[in-house]
């Protein structure tokens, strides 16, 4: 709706200060999660040619199609056929054509689906340049630690509402640090100085950071005969923020999405 593919039926929209996003076309870049490009084209026929689309002259569009070809170590395929690479090496060429035109705004619809890992830190690198240019960089995931690594701001979605928007900071901020320990004693006074969130697995205690931190607690422990062997405080993933914030049935949601993509991948 934002980029004009389809209309709103009510309220306004605004893209790059334009209330027609159509007429904001040639300063935007879009890659659908559902990709296909001309299998008899070369690559820098491709790129050059989705450039043209978004109006940048074709022979432009070539020059900057082989840059970006050299510049990612793929120089040696700037005249193969679309049709004789892998998906993975496929997709990355449609990432050039949403990119050659410079765009001030990149949509990506789940841009990682199906890829290898090598092509997965491609594109990683490629969004890192994007946004270190100055270009808003705007993609959708449901593999959460490609968000933690490479944005800014994230917005948590869930049963069709937005439940979260802000820095991948604050997120994360919605849960406590979590305190490992590891004792040599089993037994002891110490015990009694475990917060009543903690809980043992194995050689481990795990609990919720105190709120009047680790030092008083330490104390408690070591003067009780804990026998300190290991201590770490860890703080909570985006992974964690996620499921606190949507929700359990939401993170199973997205973790069976995530296995019907790597399915896809195979």
């Amino acid at each position: 709706m934002l980029l004009g593919i389809i209309e709103p039926d009510e309220g306004r929209r605004s893209l790059l200060g334009h209330e027609r996003p159509l007429e904001a076309a040639r300063i935007v870049g879009y890659l659908p999660e559902e990709r296909g490009l001309y299998p008899a084209m070369t690559t820098r026929e491709a790129i050059a040619f989705m450039g043209a689309l978004r109006g940048l002259p074709l022979e432009i569009g070539r020059k900057r199609a082989a840059i970006l070809l050299e510049q990612n170590g793929l120089g040696d395929y700037v005249d193969k056929p679309i049709k004789s690479l892998s998906k993975g090496m496929a997709q990355t060429i449609q990432l050039f054509g949403t990119i050659v035109h410079q765009p001030r705004l990149v949509v990506l619809d789940e841009p990682f689906s199906g890829l290898d890992a090598i092509n997965q830190g491609r594109l990683e690198h490629l969004i890192r340049d994007e946004a270190a240019s100055g270009t808003t960089v705007i993609f959708s995931t449901h593999v959460i630690h490609h968000a933690e690594r490479l944005c800014e701001r994230v917005a948590i979605i869930a049963d069709g509402q937005i439940r979260f928007e802000g820095l991948v900071a604050d997120a994360r901020d919605r849960l406590r640090p979590q305190v490992r320990l590891k004792t040599r004693n089993a037994e002891g006074e110490w015990r009694k100085a475990l917060p009543r969130n903690a809980a043992q697995s194995g050689e481990y205690w795990q609990f919720e950071l105190p709120k009047d931190g680790i030092e008083p607690l330490l104390r408690a422990l070591l003067d009780g005969g804990a026998g300190v062997e290991e201590l770490s405080i860890e703080r909570p993933g985006l992974h964690d923020a996620f499921v606190a914030i949507a929700g359990a049935s939401a993170a199973r949601e997205m973790e069976a999405s995530l296995q019907a993509d790597l399915g896809k991948g195979a």
